[in-house]
């Protein structure tokens, strides 16, 4: 009988389809809190067969697991899901944005809302632009 906070990354006779370096990432967080397997099993409320399995990439946690490690870790579950800089803005945009979060309120609000506009417009157009491609 297969425990229903294991599945597998792949079906019968397949090779694996998901991320492997999901369990790279788990046991790289796990490691750096100097903890064992078992006590994150403990705290994750799964047995430690699991652990071993994602940490090996041969099983992925169901999302309900995924956020009972990542509590037990006190972590984001995107750390255990995406390598550091693969999610967020790019460099140059970071750095623009730490600058405006050190703005006054006024100008802050300020460029949130012509931010907020642009993002609108370009929506917009996305939506409009196959209807106008369309009709001609």
């Amino acid at each position: 009988m297969v425990s229903q906070d294991l599945i597998p990354l792949h079906p019968p006779g397949g090779e694996p389809v998901t991320d492997a370096g999901f369990g790279q990432r788990l046991a790289a967080v796990r490691r750096q809190q100097g903890l064992t397997q078992q006590v994150v099993a403990d705290r994750a409320g799964v047995h430690v067969t699991n652990i071993r399995r994602y940490e090996a990439g041969k099983a992925a946690p169901t999302v309900h697991i995924l956020r009972n490690l990542a509590i037990a870790l006190n972590v984001s579950a995107d750390a255990l899901l995406f390598d550091p800089g693969e999610r967020g803005p790019g460099d140059d945009l970071a750095l623009r944005l730490e600058a405006i979060s050190r703005l006054d309120p006024d100008e802050k609000a300020a460029v949130l809302a012509l931010i907020e506009s642009m993002l609108l417009r370009h929506e917009a157009r996305r939506l409009t632009a196959p209807r106008a491609a369309a009709a001609q």
